[in-house]
């Protein structure tokens, strides 16, 4: 988690507060980012496409990944476009009508276009509810969260923006813990020992010469058995992956200017250079000479 929430260049962006009361109902579009909500106070539900509306109380969490969502009253109430409200406020607060219902967002934007790695790795929604069985951190994390809103002080503006990095990353902690079986993608796959122990190994030596029959030997299964449950879990084949993850991990390289190609190649693993850029090229849609970055 770590080392793919770095590559890609997670970043805290802007924390938001709606206190809200009576009928209302706000949507936001769809967006290539990781959110949070969390419900701090009274009650509300969440509208997902294709789920039942989700009723929510303090304490409960949710994660949006690329999706559209409504956050309402009731599923009933007509809703407005929530963006315009946010975009307007100078203080992150959108008041509508009182403050029996309270709830706190953010969430984490990339540095480039390789968001999708993570976002296609985690379900558009996941609920954390908060008497879950892997929710204790999560909720003593949205207390934190909760006190500093309740009562900023000298470097509230950072202590926030941290702490709502830990209560991202925590509540998908979470939810892998409870729902990890459920989920495909990597993510689905960190909670089996088998394809979990394979992923940690690749990501912690990206420039070792994997084989499958290497990989299978050190999660103690099959070649073939295990070649297919990594494919099953992680949705592609264990050398595939392991391209696409070079390749990310080169375009993030090239984009901070530190090294050149020759070094980036070598960094993920290519003793030659035409190997890494005709992988390159496949991966990213372009030569690894291309200056595209921002400078």
């Amino acid at each position: 988690m770590s080392d793919v929430l770095a590559t890609l260049g997670a970043r805290s962006v802007r924390r938001t507060r709606l206190e809200a009361a009576g009928d209302w109902a706000l949507t936001f579009p769809t967006r290539a980012r990781l959110k949070f909500v969390a419900v701090l106070r009274g009650d509300c539900w969440m509208l997902v496409a294709g789920q039942p509306p989700l009723g929510l109380s303090a304490g409960d969490t949710f994660l949006l990944g690329n999706t559209a969502y409504t956050v309402t009253s009731r599923p009933d109430v007509e809703a407005v476009d929530g963006t315009p409200l946010f975009t307007a406020s100078d203080q992150d607060v959108v008041h509508l009508g009182g403050a029996e219902t309270i709830l706190v967002g953010g969430g984490i934007a990339f540095a480039n276009d390789d968001a999708a790695f993570l976002l296609d790795a985690l379900p558009r929604f996941m609920h954390i509810a908060r008497q879950a069985p892997s929710a204790a951190a999560v909720v003593r994390t949205l207390g934190l969260l909760e006190a500093e809103t309740e009562r900023p002080g000298p470097g509230s503006g950072l202590i926030m923006a941290r702490l709502a990095e830990i209560l991202l990353v925590e509540a998908i902690r979470a939810y892998v813990a409870d729902h990890g079986e459920e989920s495909r993608g990597w993510i689905g796959a960190l909670a089996d020992r088998r394809t979990g122990g394979a992923l940690r190994l690749l990501h912690g030596d990206i420039a070792h010469p994997w084989t499958v029959e290497e990989l299978a030997v050190r999660v103690g299964m099959s070649r073939s058995a295990f070649a297919a449950l990594f494919t099953r879990r992680v949705g592609r084949p264990p050398l595939d992956y392991l391209t696409y993850w070079r390749m990310t991990l080169a375009r993030r390289l090239l984009e901070q200017g530190a090294m050149d190609v020759a070094g980036v190649a070598a960094r993920v693993g290519y003793t030659s250079q035409s190997a890494f850029g005709h992988a390159y090229k496949r991966v990213i849609g372009h030569s690894p000479r291309r200056r595209t970055w921002k400078v």
